[in-house]
């Protein structure tokens, strides 16, 4: 997981971004990489609109690549199974075309964080993760699904302003396993973690800006929670936190702290607020050891709860 700093310069904050994949990749091989939720720009409702990019017909191709009529997806499935769809010059959007060439010139998997995307077709914003598989080809898109809109003492903020919430859990299938996807927010609710685990996933990647109000409190407490309460796997990586002159003059206090936690709720590798790379080596093996011995998922009781919305 790549912590990077994120300034208003998007230039800047991807040629930064290259520099750091191509250092960390050079200092020891890695065979995943994870960025930050929204990290060539900077986090906010007032940002989102300005730094926004349209990925054209991109969803479209990705749903007929999985048999699927356009707009017609499922809640839930796994992408990546009917492969990946390869990006040239035509691709509308200028960081996806980054994130798959860096993807390909390494030879890894690379979930790009999210970044601020524009559906041409009815003009709302959304925060959308993608994923890359290691010839570069797209094989996952996902749109937030749980807005950020809280109010507590110390921080108030509504993405709804701007933002619309996606439709789908994410779910995806590449040459090192099956994983879900979710951005922030999401981590707050089990039920979507749970869906991830029952689909297959031996671990859940969560880009996410936590902030210095909510992030002490929360972000290694749901981190772990989702790890033990599904027996996998999370990975959560941050933005760096800017500096307090920028946090003064505006900037969004970025908790960082990315971590990666264990099928066991342990945490294996964390870090503090500042730029830097957190490794975590994931063991397939671990993940079923930990559901033989523990064995949750047969022992839930769905007689009793086969649908808490109903409550």
């Amino acid at each position: 997981m790549l912590q990077l700093p994120v300034g208003a310069d998007k230039q800047a904050n991807l040629s930064h971004a290259k520099r750091e994949l191509a250092d960390a990749l050079a200092e020891s091989r890695a065979d995943l990489v994870v960025l930050p939720e929204v990290w060539q720009s900077p986090y906010g409702v007032q940002h989102f609109g300005t730094y926004a990019e349209s990925f054209g017909g991109l969803w479209d191709t990705l749903q007929q690549r999985a048999g699927k009529e356009a707009h017609g997806r499922a809640r839930w499935g796994i992408d990546g199974r009917s492969g990946g769809v390869p990006l040239g010059a035509e691709c509308a959007s200028e960081t996806l075309r980054w994130l798959s060439e860096q993807a390909r010139e390494h030879g890894v998997v690379l979930v790009g964080g999210s970044i601020p995307e524009r559906d041409e077709a009815t003009g709302k914003l959304y925060n959308t993760s993608s994923v890359f598989d290691e010839q570069g080809h797209l094989i996952s898109l996902f749109r937030k699904v749980h807005l950020f809109d809280i109010n507590v003492p110390g921080m108030s903020f509504q993405e709804s302003k701007t933002l619309s919430a996606g439709d789908r859990v994410c779910v995806f299938e590449c040459s090192l396993g099956r994983f879900g996807l979710g951005i922030c927010y999401d981590v707050r609710f089990g039920e979507y973690a749970t869906i991830c685990a029952r689909l297959g996933a031996g671990a859940i990647l969560y880009p996410g800006a936590f902030n210095t109000t909510t992030g002490p409190v929360a972000w290694e407490l749901l981190l772990r929670a989702r790890a033990a309460d599904n027996q996998l796997y999370v990975l959560g990586c941050s933005p760096a936190r800017p500096s307090q002159a920028d946090i003064d003059g505006g900037s969004y206090p970025t908790w960082g702290h990315s971590s990666g936690v264990d099928p066991w709720g342990k945490v294996l590798a964390t870090c503090d607020a500042a730029p830097a790379r957190v490794r975590v080596e994931l063991d397939p093996e671990m993940v079923e050891k930990c559901r033989a011995g523990v064995p949750i998922s047969t022992q839930r009781r769905f007689d009793l709860y086969a649908d808490i919305s109903q409550v």
